[in-house]
């Protein structure tokens, strides 16, 4: 991921949502936190990447309402995301997403997803 360019951010944000583990094992910082509608709830480290073996990707996702902040090395990215799998009814949920520059790169470090109806 490019360290100045907000771009690569959001291009980083679709990678997570639709490639399968290589993107995080790349771009997820280790200690990483996230926060999933029930039954997953919150993951950390590993567990993230555990989770993501068996699960089905999103053929494609939509990101609305972007909002982003950079407080020094650390950027927030907020969104309303619609993801489409197959013929199933599409999933829409409020989103952030923090990243922090780590030893030059930038890694992600915590995600929620909160659905919308």
């Amino acid at each position: 991921m490019e360290t100045d360019m907000t771009p690569s951010f959001w291009d980083a944000e679709t990678r997570f949502w639709l490639d399968g583990t290589t993107s995080y094992v790349t771009n997820m910082a280790s200690e990483a936190l996230m926060v999933f509608p029930p039954p997953t709830g919150i993951l950390s480290g590993e567990a993230i990447l555990e989770s993501l073996k068996d699960a089905p990707r999103w053929d494609e996702v939509e990101f609305h309402d972007r909002k982003e902040t950079r407080v020094g090395d650390t950027m927030v990215l907020a969104y309303r995301a619609t993801g489409h799998r197959g013929k199933d009814r599409p999933y829409v949920a409020l989103c952030s997403s923090t990243y922090a520059r780590q030893a030059g790169s930038w890694k992600l470090v915590a995600h929620q997803q909160c659905p919308q109806g």
